[in-house]
């Protein structure tokens, strides 16, 4: 297996360089503790999308782990832009010619092993751009099949921290059987998917797990809610028990590279008529006039 990185643009700690070239020290806590958060922007045809509801989510979290936000959001998006415009010459494009993925990530930054947090040192800052890879037209058309896990990472799921050891293990267990996701229940509720936002849907109505410490808030919660108060489509959060989940019209996941796609088998089982539904088709729609 070829492990050699690609030669992509990317920033750490002050400079523009590449991912081949990019060095963190052994000591930082990112590397040694998952002491650090992250956010992942998407970027439609060179527009960041809803990057002031990502930026406030990053605040929230770097908060929640007392870490320093490193910059103002006019730096964030300084960043964004030279991240996407390096990128698009990669290729040969214009930024506005291509669909990106900016992935940003702050750790507590370098110090001796120590569990309690130090004080007054600098944070790392990394920030790389690549391709948005959506679902093929063949998952658009007929939807994706999951399974399902028991959520039994920590209950602190609001803070988008780069501590992901429980969601990779969720998210290999639909991997190993070919699925696109794990849908996990918490309690017999549903919480999340390993790494997207699930949705229900029934008898017209859109239901989603309520924003707390047990899921983290998808910048896409708030666009959902909006595509669905202009269709006239009632939007509620609340705790959805594991019946109702199998029982409903629609199931939909929703996340940065997915946008939202429909779940039509999960645990072998079909999801309502086994086809992508109307609710999904609506909110497929807004969200693409969503991005011009």
């Amino acid at each position: 297996m070829n492990t050699e990185l690609p030669d992509l643009p990317c920033y750490l700690n002050g400079a523009f360089t590449n991912l081949r070239e990019a060095k963190v020290s052994v000591m930082d806590r990112g590397f040694i503790f998952g002491d650090g958060v992250y956010e992942v922007v998407p970027v439609y045809a060179g527009r960041p999308f809803r990057f002031e509801h990502h930026m406030a989510r990053l605040e929230r979290s770097l908060g929640e782990l007392r870490i320093p936000n490193p910059m103002a959001r006019a730096q964030w998006r300084d960043l964004v832009d030279h991240l996407t415009g390096a990128y698009a010459g990669t290729l040969g494009q214009r930024p506005d010619a291509t669909d990106q993925l900016v992935y940003i990530q702050v750790t507590r930054g370098v110090a001796m092993r120590d569990h309690a947090m130090p004080a007054g040192i600098e944070p790392t800052v990394f920030a790389m751009s690549n391709r948005i890879t959506p679902p093929s037209e063949a998952d658009r058309a007929n939807g994706v099949a999951c399974v399902t896990g028991d959520d039994f990472r920590w209950k602190k799921a609001h803070i988008k921290s780069v501590s992901l050891l429980g969601s990779v293990l969720a998210r290999q267990m639909s991997a190993d059987v070919g699925a696109a996701e794990t849908v996990m229940f918490r309690d017999g509720f549903l919480s999340e998917g390993a790494a997207a936002n699930v949705w229900v849907v029934k008898d017209g109505r859109l239901a989603g797990p309520p924003k707390d410490n047990l899921v983290l808030e998808g910048i896409r919660y708030g666009l959902i809610e909006e595509l669905c108060r202009d269709a006239g489509v009632p939007f509620e959060l609340r705790r959805i028990p594991r019946d109702e989940v199998f029982a409903a019209d629609e199931v939909l996941l929703s996340n940065a590279s997915k946008e939202i796609l429909a779940v039509t088998r999960l645990d072998g089982k079909p999801i309502g008529k086994g086809v992508p539904g109307p609710i999904y088709g609506m909110l497929y729609a807004g969200y693409q006039r969503a991005k011009l």
